[in-house]
């Protein structure tokens, strides 16, 4: 804790009541249950994007101008209307301006001036005060100068400093020679061949790989004419193979920027008629959102709904069919949710069983038994997914369907598992760029379904009891493995840094707080709260507390109520901890005020999507309040 936080006038107040502990949950409840399709399950909504309307408005100029020129205009306005007092922009309208976004405004702002997208003279003044921006973050506003400080921000990542440069280029804004040259040749190779050959994106930007270097080779000619010709020679089986995994509905992970990416490449090099740039701008025309943005991605539907479920369980609620309590509290109801239905296991069951992938990925060659982020057809499995899901169906209730499921979503688990003992995104063996190595989050969310489905395979079908000892050994081999890489991965601090979860007033824009409470919550989970390991983890996370009693991606840094309530639900139950219990009080109160006075359902800017790419999505805060807060009413943890 930290020293003014010892004299903080919170601590003098009396501890929250047990009443007003139930009836702040009963109202986070209530909203998230009122946030379901009318088929039970959650959909969301992720922010608008500066970043993803900027990419379509690129892509859709260069595609025809004319025929989505309505379009054109209406993203073109939404920039002009959401550029920031500094005179740059933020990926979300909550989020800092950097350098990444505003170049590529200043790209889609440049091109859609010349679509007449909006009256000049305002373009005009947009883009001068965009220049004086990034002259400021940049040491100048020369070409070659905006390009290094580019290249600089991603290192030896490609993935997205080469489509922001060659957007610019696009745009008549810098030299096409300032993006390094992408190799698409090699999309060639068999996938299997793809992690030992050190691409230089990560193992989801293939898409992208092959129409940006397309489009390089279309605008630039090597000295050595024999290399020319045979890369030439490349681009129609490159071609078929972006053809072939393309999604049907066009959207490539259904993410607007890499859709785009891809579209205003293959218009870039002339290549508009394509049929892959035929369905992406379909895809284009059906994300847009009425005020004529577009968002990151197009839903996050499973994540959240396994979030959602997930949270009930935590805070006591029995989503169990068979009526037989799952943990060996009591759930508690102390409020009806003010006429809410409750959760039906059986029909989230079965949306979730549908959602499983059952045929090799065409994507990413992942096997079947995996779970992506949402049931729409860009979507790809993962490892973060497949754990969500595996615990929702384990909370839901045991049957022989979902038994069988998940012994197909743990086996796919197991085999995604790397060498180091921990579990990367999306493809076991790729370690050559950071969005695609082990880390902490993904790690701790693996472990935790292995540990709650490890005992539970009495409905799964084994061909002997030898067969099912052995699948046991390796659950239990692959549990020791993650329990060492998560030992390598901790600071010296106690805090562990996530994947996927970012904070953007943090240092290097990480966020120790979701990393740690994550990890945390896996070791309560393996019955391991009182190891070294964590004990260094809990008096971490009690020291990172703000003086508001909330927390923030770090230490010194704003609270959240999404953080706040990880924090919350990470120190519950985690035994005696010197200062636990006061930050606890502090913790449990500062979430209490937060939905009695309506703040609980302002999401933050947390997400890491892609390479330094941020969202924000509107359920995280009120999945992650009501799950902490049920959690605090059902331990008794406070009078």
């Amino acid at each position: 804790m930290t020293a003014s936080a010892k004299t903080s006038p919170a601590m003098s107040q009396p501890p929250i009541t047990r009443e007003r502990l139930a009836e702040a949950y009963a109202k986070a409840r209530a909203h998230l249950l009122s946030q379901r399709t009318p088929e039970g399950f959650w959909v969301g909504e992720l922010a608008s994007s500066a970043l993803s309307t900027a990419t379509a408005v690129c892509a859709l100029t260069l595609a025809d101008r004319h025929r989505f020129a309505a379009l054109i205009g209406g993203g073109a306005r939404w920039l002009l209307d959401h550029q920031m007092s500094d005179g740059g922009w933020g990926d979300t309208v909550k989020s800092f301006s950097n350098i990444s976004t505003t170049m590529l405004c200043r790209a889609a702002l440049t091109l859609g001036k010349g679509a007449g997208a909006a009256p000049g003279q305002r373009i005009d003044e947009s883009l001068r005060r965009a220049e004086d921006y990034l002259e400021r973050v940049a040491g100048g506003r020369g070409p070659r100068t905006l390009a290094q400080a580019i290249r600089a921000r991603y290192g030896k990542d490609r993935t997205f400093s080469v489509p922001i440069l060659l957007c610019s280029a696009l745009a008549g804004l810098i030299d096409w020679r300032e993006a390094p040259p992408l190799p698409y040749e090699l999309a060639c190779l068999p996938a299997s061949a793809y992690k030992w050959i050190n691409l230089p994106v990560v193992s989801y930007a293939l898409p992208a790989l092959i129409a940006l270097g397309v489009l390089q080779h279309a605008k630039t000619e090597l000295r050595i004419p024999l290399i020319h010709q045979l890369r030439q020679a490349a681009i129609p089986r490159a071609l078929r193979k972006l053809e072939s995994i393309q999604p049907v509905n066009g959207g490539f992970l259904e993410a607007t920027p890499l859709v785009s990416f891809v579209t205003m490449s293959m218009a870039g090099a002339g290549r508009g008629l394509h049929p892959v740039v035929q369905k992406a701008v379909r895809f284009l025309e059906g994300a847009v959102r009425p005020d004529g943005s577009w968002p990151i991605d197009t839903n996050l539907s499973t994540w959240v709904t396994t979030l959602s479920i997930n949270a009930l369980a935590d805070a006591g609620e029995n989503l169990n069919q068979s009526g037989q309590e799952w943990h060996r509290h009591e759930p508690v109801r102390a409020i009806p949710s003010d006429g809410q239905a409750d959760v039906c296991p059986t029909a989230l069951r079965r949306w979730l069983l549908d959602q499983q992938y059952r045929e090799t990925h065409p994507f990413t060659s992942a096997a079947p038994g995996g779970w992506g982020w949402a049931p729409l057809p860009g979507a790809v499995p993962d490892a973060d997914d497949t754990s969500g899901a595996l615990l929702a169906m384990r909370n839901l209730g045991v049957t022989a369907e979902s038994s069988e499921a998940a012994k197909s979503g743990v086996s796919w688990l197991l085999d995604l598992q790397n060498r180091d003992g921990g579990w990367p995104t999306f493809c076991r063996g790729w370690g050559h760029l950071p969005f695609d190595r082990s880390s902490a989050d993904i790690s701790a969310h693996a472990l935790r379904a292995l540990a709650a489905w490890k005992k539970d395979f009495h409905s799964a079908s084994f061909a002997t009891a030898g067969e099912r000892e052995a699948y046991t050994r390796r659950m239990e081999g692959a549990i020791k493995r993650g329990l060492r890489f998560l030992g390598r991965a901790q600071r010296s601090d106690g805090a562990w840094i996530p994947l996927w979860f970012g904070n953007q007033h943090a240092p290097e824009e990480e966020n120790p707080t979701y990393g740690t409470t994550r990890v945390l919550t896996a070791y309560r989970a393996l019955n391991l709260i009182e190891t070294e390991a964590a004990r260094r983890g809990l008096h971490w996370l009690i020291r990172a507390q703000g003086d508001d009693g909330g927390w923030g991606g770090a230490p010194q840094t704003p609270s959240s109520v999404e953080e706040t309530a990880l924090a919350v639900g990470a120190l519950l139950d985690c035994g005696e901890v010197a200062g636990s219990r006061e930050a606890l009080e502090r913790g449990i109160r500062r979430l209490v005020e937060r939905v009695e006075d309506g703040g609980f359902v302002n999401a933050s800017p947390i997400g890491f999507y892609f390479a330094k790419l941020w969202y924000f999505e509107q359920l995280y805060p009120v999945i992650f309040c009501a799950g902490a807060l049920g959690r605090a009413l059902r331990i008794k943890s406070i009078d």
